[in-house]
């Protein structure tokens, strides 16, 4: 049988429950196609945040009875609680299409009716223009000017600086205006015959340049602007060989958690980087989110215990199997940090949206987390997390791959690259993972299945040193 869905969220990590219902809907269906996801207020007198909504096209083996009742399990294992008819909810499955036949009211959920037009135009569905469904694309001072003088030892210095450096700034979030308590690093390399290290002056010279570029800007710009523009000032007026600037700023997202549909609003931190020198700029953006994973190895080992037990206390193996794969098995769990940074040409840097770049980190972790939980909130985390066992190696891996599908149009010269950090719970030391190169290098990784053994870092895509060759 071939039917259409639509599959809709509104509550905690709205993607993650997305993705996580189409990883169950594969159980019985083959996903054929879906659409992007598209963002739209509450409708109908529905209760809530914004959904997110996306469509797909499934074949399925399933009678519509059949296949309706097992979408109803789906919602229930991703975490759907039947209450009020309207209420906020962290899943929606509806029937679009099935045999020939429409939804009798999908001509008036526009939420629906969008993404079901971009994956199946044969259906010929009206799509009328301003429909509120948008597509979510992406100090000292002195007398001598030491400084400009010949230093004793004619040599070069390759980063001279302040770190920590906090300034209130005023940035362009997903078209927001917002006030940051920014933390900035900047650094430049001097030349060998021009002395300017004594520290207390460089630090002047650049919280100066920062300064004037943030009091000159008319209007709050996005992150990876404001850092590009500070580091081409610090070329141009102190005549440094290249300058480097860094911004750290921590920001809030609203959030609903999971099941009580608590409003809350999370923290998460936006980064931007730039680099400048005598040929032009080059800067990426991104941000840090943090999480929680399980572990698989101690899971699989768990499980191999308990179905030993279970055996031995009177189950067969095929019902041991059965209740094992029934219920989620204990592991150890951490608390994750996890970033993305991407570094994006001009055309395309302004649809890379820092909403969508802490969605893609949470859902690459066993499970996102929350400050504020209730009880039914934290059985819901814990029980998807333990479902969702993950490495940290697998985080890696799945913030590139999401990347390089939510970017799928970006050009293979644009810069990824994804970091995961675990607060192991068990051992006494901290798992790492990290990976970077360009969507180029990923994609002919994917592609052809060889290892491409020497990828763009990023010192080499802002250009502070050569790229590597590639063999």
């Amino acid at each position: 049988m071939r039917v259409y869905v639509g599959i809709g969220s509104n509550l905690g990590d709205r993607q993650a429950n997305i993705l996580a219902a189409l990883q169950r809907l594969r159980a019985r269906a083959q996903v054929l196609k879906v659409s992007a996801f598209y963002e739209s207020e509450a409708a109908g007198g529905a209760e809530g945040p914004a959904f997110l909504n996306v469509a797909a096209e499934l074949e399925t083996p399933l009678e519509r009875a059949a296949f309706e009742r097992f979408a109803r399990e789906v919602e229930t294992a991703v975490g759907r609680m039947r209450t009020r008819k309207l209420a906020a909810r962290p899943i929606d499955i509806d029937m679009l299409w099935v045999e020939g036949r429409m939804h009798p009211q999908l001509l008036q959920r526009r939420y629906n009716l969008v993404p079901l037009a971009e994956i199946a135009p044969h259906l010929n569905l009206p799509i009328a223009e301003g429909n509120g469904v948008r597509r979510r694309a992406r100090s000292l001072h002195f007398n001598a000017n030491r400084q400009e003088e010949a230093p004793d030892v004619r040599l070069s210095l390759g980063r001279v600086g302040v770190s920590s450096v906090r300034r209130i700034v005023h940035l362009n979030v997903d078209g927001k205006e917002r006030v940051f308590n920014g933390e900035f690093t900047m650094v430049a390399d001097l030349a060998p015959d021009k002395a300017g290290v004594h520290m207390s002056r460089f630090s002047e010279i650049l919280e100066e340049a920062a300064l004037d570029v943030l009091a000159r800007e008319r209007h709050p710009g996005r992150i990876e602007k404001i850092v590009e523009a500070i580091a081409k000032e610090i070329v141009q007026s102190q005549r440094a060989i290249r300058a480097d600037v860094r911004l750290r700023a921590d920001f809030g997202l609203e959030r609903w958690t999971p099941v009580s549909g608590k409003r809350g609003e999370e923290t998460y931190t936006l980064i931007g980087i730039a680099h400048a020198d005598e040929l032009g700029t080059r800067r990426v953006a991104g941000v840090e989110a943090q999480g929680m994973t399980a572990c698989p190895c101690a899971q699989l080992m768990v499980r191999e215990h308990s179905l030993h037990e279970l055996v031995e206390a009177g189950f067969s193996t095929a019902d041991a199997e059965r209740a094992l794969d029934a219920l989620p098995v204990a592991t150890h769990n951490q608390r994750g940090k996890g970033a993305v940074l991407i570094g994006a040409d001009p055309e395309h840097a302004d649809a890379v949206r820092a909403e969508d770049l802490v969605e893609l980190v949470e859902s690459a972790m066993s499970s996102e987390t929350y400050d504020l939980l209730k009880r039914p909130d934290e059985f819901f985390i814990v029980n998807k997390a333990h479902h969702n066992p993950k490495f940290v190696e697998d985080v890696v891996r799945g913030i590139l791959a999401g990347a390089l599908d939510m970017y799928a149009d970006f050009a293979d010269a644009t810069f990824l690259a994804a970091t995961q950090v675990n607060y192991e719970s068990i051992h006494k030391h901290d798992a790492f993972a990290e990976a970077y190169g360009t969507f180029g290098e990923f994609r002919r990784e994917l592609q052809t299945g060889r290892y491409v053994t020497q990828k763009t870092d990023l010192a080499a895509w802002l250009g502070t040193r050569p790229s590597p060759v590639l063999v």
